[in-house]
């Protein structure tokens, strides 16, 4: 899943495409390097992000999703939103995409309504609180792979009785999102659990604070760290990596799926 942010502000300063021709140049460089997906956001979820209008994350989402289905029409489309607006609206202009909430719809009431009219692909984040509260939200009652774990059995219940198909279905369990780095990496141990549970697991490690913190680097020197941590959610059992660089993730996949065999 390579990762559009038609924002000016996301943590990853080489992921920002806030204009038409950046957003243009990213969606022909990750159709080149092997993207299976493209992830398009217009709303950016890092900590203490600022608040964006809905007509202003509709209007960057409509010129990211736009831009892949001119250049790739056969291409699949996920928009990253906990709008469920954002999500209708999209589906009314430009037909089926795959839904990446980061709030597993607990920040939209009408989310999982809304994903199971139009029949959608859902990604069901783990998060405490919202971008600008989540880092404050990290205590926790028992282990956080247990938590995630057991979130995800009651909010699954909760997605198909709201009616989404079981097979629409996956899981995120929110690497850097009201975690400290050392319940990240718990999690990250951990991942196998929730891989078993029976539903695809998505992993969106590329370049977060967990990596370059820990490393003492930043951002932009944590491409190593990203392949390694990917390498092990592979491992675990992850279907699916987050990524903003495509072409050492398909790599990585390749290989992985070698060694495997």
């Amino acid at each position: 899943m390579a990762i559009l942010n038609v924002t000016p502000d996301s943590f990853y300063a080489g992921s920002r495409m806030p204009e038409r021709d950046a957003v243009e140049r990213r969606v022909r460089e990750a159709l080149d390097e092997g993207a299976s997906l493209i992830d398009v956001g217009g709303y950016s979820s890092r900590p203490g992000a600022d608040e964006v209008p809905t007509e202003e994350e509709w209007r960057r989402v409509a010129l990211g999703v736009e831009t892949v289905r001119r250049l790739a029409p056969g291409m699949t489309v996920s928009v990253d939103t906990f709008r469920s607006e954002v999500v209708a609206r999209t589906v009314e202009a430009f037909g089926e995409v795959v839904v990446n909430d980061i709030s597993a719809g607990e920040l939209d009431a009408k989310m999982l309504e809304t994903v199971a009219r139009y029949d959608l692909p859902y990604v069901a984040m783990h998060m405490k609180g919202t971008p600008q509260t989540m880092q404050a939200q990290t205590d926790y009652r028992r282990d956080i792979t247990t938590e995630v774990v057991d979130y995800f059995r009651r909010r699954t219940d909760e997605m198909m009785a709201a009616g989404i198909r079981r097979e629409r279905i996956i899981l995120d369990p929110g690497f850097g999102f009201a975690k400290t780095a050392a319940q990240n990496f718990e999690l990250l141990r951990g991942l196998h659990r929730l891989c078993g549970e029976g539903f695809p697991v998505l992993a969106g490690l590329s370049r977060k604070s967990m990596i370059y913190r820990t490393l003492g680097c930043t951002s932009e020197e944590s491409l190593a760290g990203t392949v390694a941590l990917d390498w092990e959610c592979l491992r675990q059992g992850a279907r699916i990596l987050r990524v903003h660089d495509v072409r050492e993730a398909v790599d990585t996949v390749k290989l992985f799926n070698a060694f495997r065999s």
